[in-house]
């Protein structure tokens, strides 16, 4: 492809959630940054000035149209080989049985620089540009993903996964090695100096992570400005075993507050079951939600009033959540929070569906929020 061509046919973006805007014009890119937009009329006047004349002129056809890279804010770029697998378990029996054996496999390298470099090939193919990622355990073996990225031209988050809680499958470090490895993991994406490709920390959940751990991580991602991210939420037994485990707090929220990561930088996962104090807690520190209607359906989590949580303020983004999600398309993820929506308002919730103009706006304009917050 030239490295300067204009887009001419029917454009389509958002510019708010209740404004999703499509016209007939041009798009101009030169060295691969967008450089100009604006109406046909605008165009045939620069054209006739020369404005183009070293331009490669790509016209769509009457059938297609051009419109932003979709952002999927949460997956798990290790579990694609189980898509589909074991959604006949809650949430913490699935990890423990299906999960964890195969992230342990990626302190093998080799194995992990060939999985990746498909993840993100499969993701661009789906039309997702940018990324949240997900990593295991292993320092060496989540670099090959932010490689792969790199690679690829991909826009990526990538996280290499913290945990250090004893669990059956044996798949958790120390906390001194955990925040050793997570350190030198994000001093290493960042001298690869690549303004596409950048560090995310992150704990993978309060079942998984102590105090100490949580705390440590989060000055890690303030020392570095870098995002956070976890999940919250996502299944009732969870949130019981969270609230038990560390006795004395109300919420599940305060939880992660109290150990400094719900920031303007933070991305959670799920809150499904958010309280209206939790929300305002989201709202007010500027912390983001990633929607994941397949996996909360699948692994029968439950259903995200998202509608809520728009309406309280809180940034929200789409997220595919492979593989407790079986599929790897945002747009999938667009069709399922429509319907989980829908669902909600059949179950009593007035005016909780979400429409086609609202999901397209999750899926690029509010996950790009999710993923830029803080920047």
């Amino acid at each position: 492809m030239s490295d300067k061509i204009v887009f001419i046919g029917v454009l389509a973006s958002s510019n708010s959630i209740q404004d999703l805007k499509a016209f007939r014009g041009y798009l101009c890119i030169e060295n691969g940054v967008i450089t100009g937009v604006g109406a046909n009329e605008t165009f045939e006047d620069l054209k006739g000035k020369g404005k183009f004349d070293d331009f490669q002129i790509q016209y769509l056809e009457p059938n297609q149209f051009l419109m932003p890279g979709f952002v999927d804010c949460h997956t798990h770029a290790p579990q694609f080989p189980n898509i589909g697998l074991g959604l006949d378990r809650p949430l913490l029996e699935w990890l423990d049985k299906y999960t964890f054996p195969l992230e342990s496999r990626y302190k093998d390298v080799e194995f992990a620089a060939k999985v990746y470099d498909r993840v993100v090939q499969r993701l661009l193919q789906n039309g997702t540009t940018t990324a949240c990622y997900f990593g295991t355990l292993h320092k060496e073996g989540s670099l090959e993903l932010a490689k792969s990225a790199i690679k690829h031209k991909q826009r990526a988050l990538v996280g290499k996964v913290s945990m250090n809680i004893k669990n059956d499958a044996g798949y958790y470090n120390a906390t001194r090695k955990e925040l050793n490895e997570t350190e030198e993991f994000v001093q290493c994406i960042l001298h690869y100096k690549n303004e596409l490709v950048q560090p995310v920390v992150t704990p993978r959940f309060a079942v998984s992570c102590d105090t100490e751990l949580m705390s440590g991580l989060s000055q890690i991602a303030r020392k570095y400005d870098c995002h956070i991210q976890s999940h919250i939420s996502e299944n009732r037994k969870e949130i019981e075993h969270v609230l038990k485990y560390f006795s004395g707090y109300q919420t599940y929220s305060e939880v992660y507050d109290r150990s400094g990561i719900l920031t303007k930088k933070c991305i959670m996962a799920h809150a499904v079951y958010l309280s209206e104090k939790e929300m305002e807690v989201f709202a007010r520190k500027g912390v983001s939600v990633a929607h994941c209607p397949a996996s909360n359906t699948r692994l029968r989590s439950g259903l995200c009033p998202v509608r809520k949580l728009l309406n309280n303020n809180v940034v929200v983004g789409l997220g595919t959540d492979v593989s407790g999600g079986d599929s790897a398309s945002i747009l999938d993820a667009v069709r399922r929070t429509m319907d989980v929506s829908t669902h909600l308002e059949f179950q009593g919730n007035p005016e909780h569906a979400i429409n086609w103009r609202e999901a397209f706006y999750l899926a690029t304009l509010g996950g790009s929020h999710s993923v830029e917050s803080g920047s």
